[in-house]
């Protein structure tokens, strides 16, 4: 699909990834964008825009966001969080929450507008992780995990409906998500090249756009044994 006069629905787009990807639209032109985040105010202000707000894990949340947005035709699912939850020792409250943020809360807003994106000839544009396929931080990467496989099914389920798929796998981006999780010497993508490049990659209609080298790498050893991406389990226990 085109951006040009697209009417676009970003959740988290009052910073980083979220902010970048809504400022990519408006460049390429997009009619009107719906950004979203808990507290709208906190919304860049512009002409095009209409902030919104959003708490994506309250499907009252959702249905309200959503009402008004009938001509919606690009849905950008891009809100998300880590609580760095541990499997073993974490509270179980937490990685439920991941859940509910990373996975249910994009199958929520996407239940609500696939009826507007197939009636006005659309797309979806989910934001994964390469931590979708490398396991790490717990919960998080396995909620991202999820996602993938979520977009995975709708893609086959839209497809007859003329609605595209694609999926964004990134590693660290500069946003204050890298800056209190990520490892200091960890490269970082700047948000406006990721955004670029997911944009690129829903006018091409690519099921999937990697992001940067770390991504495609981890994404090649998948089909190699386990121990290319986790050296340290090669010693049997």
């Amino acid at each position: 699909m085109k951006i040009q006069d697209s009417v676009v629905f970003v959740t988290g787009g009052s910073r980083g990834l979220g902010q970048a990807l809504v400022a990519e639209v408006l460049a390429r032109g997009a009619a009107k964008v719906y950004a979203t985040a808990r507290d709208p105010k906190t919304i860049a202000s512009h002409p095009r825009v209409v902030p919104v707000r959003l708490e994506v894990t309250d499907p009252a949340s959702v249905a309200a966001a959503t009402a008004d947005a009938q001509d919606v035709n690009l849905l950008i699912n891009n809100a998300g969080a880590t609580l760095g939850a541990d499997f073993l020792k974490g509270d179980l409250e937490e990685v439920r929450h991941e859940f509910e943020i990373n996975f249910f809360g994009p199958l929520h807003v996407t239940r609500a507008l696939a009826p507007r994106l197939v009636a006005n000839g659309g797309h979806l544009l989910n934001i994964h992780s390469v931590l979708s396929w490398y396991a790490a931080f717990g919960a998080y990467a396995a909620s991202k995990a999820a996602i993938w496989s979520m977009t995975n099914t709708l893609r086959q389920e839209l497809h007859p409906l003329g609605v595209g798929v694609t999926g964004l796998h990134v590693g660290w981006v500069d946003t204050d998500m890298a800056s209190e999780w990520a490892p200091a010497d960890a490269p970082r993508s700047d948000p406006a090249d990721v955004a670029r490049l997911a944009i690129d990659g829903v006018e091409a209609g690519q099921h999937e756009v990697l992001a940067d080298e770390r991504t495609r790498i981890v994404k090649s050893a998948l089909a190699q044994d386990i121990t290319t991406l986790y050296p340290h389990l090669a010693d049997n226990v």
